[in-house]
């Protein structure tokens, strides 16, 4: 890229390779703007104010503020923010991957996460150096800094790498991208029952070795882990939105409202409406509360 991309106020960009442009480099949503990524282009995506929404091969995502998505080369994602948001993002081509191997102990792996705020600042403060000198020369010396800091923020998945069959380091590496992606698969599509099928034909596996690696690595089978998160969904629905029980159900990919009630009780260890109500009168003391603070922090300043 010759410049950083940033769609802002509206604007849709793309960053592919077309046109013979180099898609290697930095990237910027706000303001209800939007970035299409293209094929062959892993991309990572930081979350530092405001909502942003990604619409991808993965499934459908929401990042608030402090979130990490980081997504495959065949994703083509489609990252759009709301009026206030602010997602920053690096875009990398096969070779630009095949580069950092030469300089970083691991890999960048398709997932997501939360960002620390000491992690947030330090990131910034990498991406706008990057952003304002484009990457020069087959080293990418200059995004070198900023992808070693993704690496360190993915050092969380040194343990399960570690449990992933395989003789050699590079076989375990490469199974875990593939069980990861197809945990992504299940939190971008917690809307709906997704088929062991589909899981093992997005990770090129067995539907037994998938379920059997999927169960040794994360410590749940694939279904226990959609259920989860399709639970954790609703509750979040519940919590932010203002929809009906009955829609919460459908919006989680439930039959029916008794499938569902009994699923949520079992774990959560209340009904959806109670669970709702809690939510809402925990979020009205938290305003009284900060409230009286400021109320009480005007009276000491007078």
């Amino acid at each position: 890229m010759e410049q950083t991309l940033w769609g802002d106020r509206g604007q849709v960009v793309r960053a592919d390779a077309a046109d013979g442009q180099d898609p290697n480099g930095c990237i910027a949503v706000s303001r209800l703007g939007a970035v299409q990524a293209g094929a062959d282009v892993f991309t990572v995506w930081v979350q530092l104010r405001g909502t942003s929404w990604v619409e991808a091969k993965e499934g459908r995502f929401r990042l608030r503020r402090g979130h990490w998505i980081a997504l495959e080369r065949d994703s083509k994602p489609l990252v759009q923010s709301d009026r206030y948001g602010l997602c920053l993002g690096v875009a990398l081509s096969v070779d630009a991957l095949r580069a950092m191997a030469r300089f970083a102990d691991s890999p960048l792996y398709a997932g997501r996460g939360r960002l620390s705020r000491r992690d947030a600042l330090t990131l910034l403060r990498l991406w706008r150096a990057v952003s304002r000198h484009a990457p020069q020369g087959p080293d990418f010396l200059a995004l070198r800094p900023l992808l070693l800091h993704m690496v360190a923020v993915q050092q969380e998945f040194s343990d399960y790498i570690q449990r992933c069959p395989g003789r050699s380091r590079s076989r375990k590496r490469q199974v875990f991208g593939r069980l990861q992606r197809a945990r992504l698969y299940l939190e971008g599509n917690c809307d709906r029952v997704v088929r062991i099928s589909e899981l093992a034909e997005l990770t090129s596996f067995s539907s037994w070795y998938f379920s059997r690696t999927f169960y040794s690595l994360y410590d749940e089978s694939p279904q226990a882990a959609a259920a989860r998160m399709r639970l954790e969904h609703a509750a979040e629905l519940l919590r932010n939105t203002s929809m009906m029980v009955g829609e919460v159900a459908a919006a989680s990919g439930f039959d029916n409202c008794c499938s569902f009630a009994r699923a949520f009780r079992a774990r959560f260890g209340t009904s959806a409406s109670r669970y709702r109500m809690a939510s809402t009168a925990s979020r009205t003391d938290s305003a009284k509360s900060s409230a009286l603070v400021r109320k009480a922090a005007v009276k000491t300043g007078t």
